[in-house]
């Protein structure tokens, strides 16, 4: 019999080339190059898609291995994690429904539900006690322990579905329903099955540092941060932001829409126009109740502070909640941060030795302050302009001063930082974080990131206006993120108010615009790989159409991304 000719593998970690013999798995490729891998490979990039390490190659290819710090590879592990948590679940309450349905700092929040939602279309909820969590944990330790594969079959829908549905997972199985495939991965656990959305790890013994604590009535699986593979975050005092995910978690379950696969049967039944109608009639009613809680403390609050993270919606925002403060009789004045930029010459630099126009301290905080404190104060100021051209402060003879009823509203990524206005009571302000923390999740364990729905949004928006690429707008991506860790997140908690801008049509219509431009991300490029990622979770999502499309209102916070807003940006 004839020998196989060795494959060409090369491999961008190390840069070199490697012989392999032809179906051979990148797992055994990566014990060949090992001692120059300095941390341990989750997944791996094979032509820049993202595959598992069980992959077998039958071609030459170009890989990548990706560690924990890489956001695949830590995807990777987390999805695995969460299977194990699944097969714990299943032993210990084979009657009950596991729902892990948002990511806060801390981790991903889960609950234990009763598998049929009540009579006002809630799900009863069942308290996690100390006990429950300790059987758990010893359940999960027990499983990793054994180091049991992950495995992978590809299976006719039908079986799927039924698989599911024994499960106790009903919106999985209508996702498989209503996106129409014929065959569906189903990955198996010691004989549990289950689908994810990427690949998992080889087998649980990978899986070495996790925790899962209680937190409210349900519980957090946590997994170590990026930045640090080996430590599990402390949990932080995230309340706020629960609260504001819980909230809209069960506005999507009284909606009969809590998962995409309930959303793709509403839009595929002709219940757009309802969804949009309902959708913005919700975020009317919160953007109302801003202004009155604002005209409540009129007495006090001299001053609203908006902030938020890339593509949440701030502009929009901040122009809703001043129209309906106009309801009230206030009368809303608008200063814009970026007029208070120092001196080009005295911008902090980042690591890279280039200007860090992100950081607090590119604005001129005290002049900032002296000007504030003399609003309050009843006087007059000469409103500053910054000529980005020349790097320099200019005054053109724009003047200010606050009525009696005048609120001042000021928007940016710093608004929530108490450096930012650190001359100005607590009590004279109302600050409010604005993000689209959206609670749709693809199905009860698979939920989708709230960062993705953000990011589908800018590179929409960045396409539309601003002549950016897809690709570039992939790739400024982390860059983006890395300055809201550093700038936006650790203030939001210092809100008074939080809103959210996410819309739970948003997804069909963000599909629509989104997928055409995905595609055109060159196989060559390292954006390649995220922007499968990103075609494949749209992939699960019904379109809509042009004509449901028209239905939202020009002052919906989604036509700052696509278009036709009757606002001025």
């Amino acid at each position: 019999m004839e020998k196989l000719e060795k494959l060409r593998v090369i491999c961008e970690n190390t840069g070199k080339e490697y012989s392999f013999d032809p179906d051979s798995s990148l797992k055994e490729l990566m014990g060949m190059i090992n001692p120059e891998l300095k941390t341990p490979a989750m997944a791996v990039y094979v032509d820049n898609r993202l595959k598992s390490l069980d992959y077998r190659i039958y071609n030459p290819h170009v890989v990548r291995y990706l560690d924990y710090t890489a956001l695949d590879g830590r995807r990777t592990y987390i999805r695995s994690l969460c299977f194990v948590l699944q097969k714990a679940m299943a032993d210990l309450y084979p009657d009950k429904s596991l729902v892990l349905d948002y990511a806060l700092p801390g981790g991903l929040y889960g609950e234990l539900r009763e598998v049929k939602p009540d009579e006002d279309g809630r799900y009863v909820v069942i308290s996690v006690t100390g006990d429950d969590i300790r059987n758990i944990k010893n359940r999960m330790a027990e499983i990793i322990a054994a180091d049991m594969p992950f495995s992978r079959v590809k299976q006719p829908a039908g079986e799927a579905e039924k698989i599911f549905l024994s499960h106790n997972r009903p919106e999985k199985s209508k996702l498989v329903e209503t996106t129409g495939k014929c065959f569906v991965s189903v990955y198996y656990l010691d004989g549990y099955g289950d689908t994810f959305y990427g690949p998992l790890l080889p087998s649980t013994g990978y899986l070495k540092h996790w925790d899962v604590v209680t937190y409210f009535d349900g519980f957090l699986l946590q997994y170590p941060g990026i930045s640090d593979p080996e430590k599990i975050p402390s949990v932080g005092n995230d309340t706020k932001l629960y609260e504001v995910l819980k909230q809209n978690s069960n506005w999507c379950n009284i909606m009969g829409a809590s998962a995409v696969g309930s959303l793709n049967a509403a839009i595929t039944s002709g219940h757009s126009r309802e969804l949009i109608q309902v959708a913005e009639a919700l975020h009317e009613k919160r953007y109302a109740a801003i202004a009155d809680q604002i005209y409540a403390r009129r007495d006090q609050v001299r001053m609203v502070l908006i902030a938020g993270p890339s593509s949440s919606g701030k502009t929009t925002t901040s122009k809703r909640i001043a129209l309906q403060c106009k309801v009230t009789g206030l009368n809303p004045k608008v200063i814009g941060l970026d007029n208070y930029f120092v001196d080009r010459e005295h911008t902090p630099k980042d690591e890279k030795g280039d200007y860090d126009f992100e950081s607090i301290y590119a604005l001129d905080l005290d002049f900032l302050n002296e000007q504030l404190t003399d609003l309050l104060d009843g006087k007059e100021i000469r409103i500053p302009t910054f000529d980005f051209e020349k790097g320099r402060r200019l005054f053109n003879g724009k003047k200010m001063t606050l009525g009696e009823k005048d609120v001042l509203i000021m928007e940016g990524i710093h608004a929530l930082n108490p450096l930012l206005t650190k001359a100005i009571p607590n009590n004279r302000k109302c600050r409010i974080f604005s993000s689209a923390l959206t609670s749709l999740s693809i199905d009860e364990n698979n939920n989708i990131s709230t960062t993705d729905n953000r990011l589908l949004r800018r590179l929409v928006r960045d396409n539309q206006f601003r002549g950016i690429t897809p690709e570039e707008t992939i790739m400024r991506w982390p860059s983006v993120r890395k300055g809201e860790v550093k700038n936006i997140f650790p203030f939001q908690e210092n809100a008074d108010i939080m809103f959210n801008s996410a819309l739970i049509y948003e997804l069909p219509l963000l599909k629509y615009y989104a997928e055409p431009l995905l595609r055109r991300v060159p196989s060559t490029s390292p954006a390649h790989g995220e922007a499968i990622r990103l075609l494949k979770f749209l992939d699960l999502i019904v379109a809509m159409t042009p004509d449901e499309i028209k239905v939202v209102p020009p002052t919906s916070v989604i036509k700052e991304f696509i278009g036709g807003s009757s606002f001025d940006y």
